[in-house]
Parts: C-alpha cells; structure tokens; sequence
C-alpha cells in the first residue's frame, strides 16, 4: 500500500520530504493547507492509497484533504486525549493560519 503522512508547519513541500521502501512511505512537510490540498492531489493522482495528516489539520483541514482526493481513499488526522489539553495547548501554541 502506498501511505503518505503530511505534516504542517514550517516547511517547503518541494524539499522538506523523504521516503521508505522505495516511496511507498513517505513524509511530506507543507507550509500551510492550500500547498497541503496540492500535494494531497498530486499523491492521491500517483497512486497513494491513504493519507495520514498531523493535528494541526484539525477536522477542517482533513475535510479539504477529503474533498481533494475526491473521498476516494482513507484520510485521517492525529488527534490526542483530552485530558493532554494542557500539555498539548503548552507545545503547540495557537498560531494564525
């Protein structure tokens, strides 16, 4: 299966990227959600099977990534337990998108 796992943050999706097993895993950094839905359709269009999307895609990112590949292949994003609030809202800091 092809498997691609898009993190979003400080990055270039043209560079920050690498892969396994002959690309049939990778890593691709974006810069923001409009670079993230080009590259989900560029992959989706190479034949990537399943899209994994970090948390701060939140459940509206992961919708456009949906919407990008046309809800033909399985999209998800991490999330965490609630009770990591805290934890969480201390290392990622709400940033402007």
């Amino acid at each position: 299966m092809k498997f691609a796992f898009l993190i979003m943050g400080d990055f270039d999706s043209r560079t920050d990227r690498a892969s396994i097993h002959d690309g049939q895993a990778q890593i691709i950094g974006v810069g923001n959600l409009p670079e993230a839905v080009k590259r989900a359709k560029e992959l989706y269009e190479a034949g990537v099977e399943c899209i994994e999307l970090c948390g701060a895609f939140g459940a509206d990112g992961a919708k456009e990534i949906i919407d990008a590949t046309k809800n033909q292949i399985p999209v998800g994003y991490v999330t965490h337990l609630p009770e990591q609030n805290d934890v969480y809202e201390r290392f990622f800091p709400k940033s402007e998108k």
